[in-house]
């Protein structure tokens, strides 16, 4: 599967609804998928064209089909860095989509907005992600223990980062 990158557009809001009440991707989550409508999704795509110092965009598959949603937020060009975020559809589980958006989206933020610096977190417990932001080139910072509270039990926190000339020697072929 080849994935591409794009504006999120209205016609995703169904898929988006589709990953956002799935229980087994959105365990790990902070927000309440019981909340969740497709009308919501409408409203985010809506909001998502306007974020200030935030991008979110479409993975899409050859046929243009929507697979999940990428971003890059709280962007600070002054210290020249940004999240990471990425969650997809089951349909892209295992297809090598997400790794591609990841360093299609890397590329983006390390060329075209000039950052030196993309990191995320993600509950410890959280294994499949983890495992996959090691596999992306993300390189582990620190754990922070009990760093956040989540359907009523405190959880702990991964920080990972991964800085402009690690991306570089990734996509060089120096490591895999």
């Amino acid at each position: 599967m080849t994935v591409h990158l794009r504006p999120l557009d209205s016609r995703d809001a169904l898929f988006m609804y589709e990953w956002m009440t799935d229980p087994e991707i959105t365990r790990f989550f902070r927000f309440d998928a019981s909340t969740i409508s497709v009308e919501g999704c409408e409203a985010f795509i809506e909001k998502a064209r306007s974020a200030p110092n935030t991008l979110h965009f479409a993975i899409a598959d050859e046929n243009d089909e929507y697979l999940g949603t990428i971003s890059l937020k709280d962007i600070d060009r002054e210290k020249k860095q940004a999240e990471y975020a990425i969650s997809t559809r089951e349909k892209a589980h295992g297809s090598g989509a997400a790794l591609q958006a990841t360093r299609l989206i890397l590329q983006y933020a390390f060329e075209a907005l000039a950052l030196e610096r993309v990191y995320l977190n993600v509950l410890g417990e959280n294994g499949r992600a983890n495992a996959f932001y090691r596999k992306a080139g993300f390189r582990f910072i620190r754990e922070e223990p009990n760093a956040l509270e989540l359907h009523g039990t405190k959880k702990d926190l991964n920080w990972y980062e991964i800085t402009k000339e690690a991306f570089m020697e990734i996509t060089n072929g120096s490591e895999q």
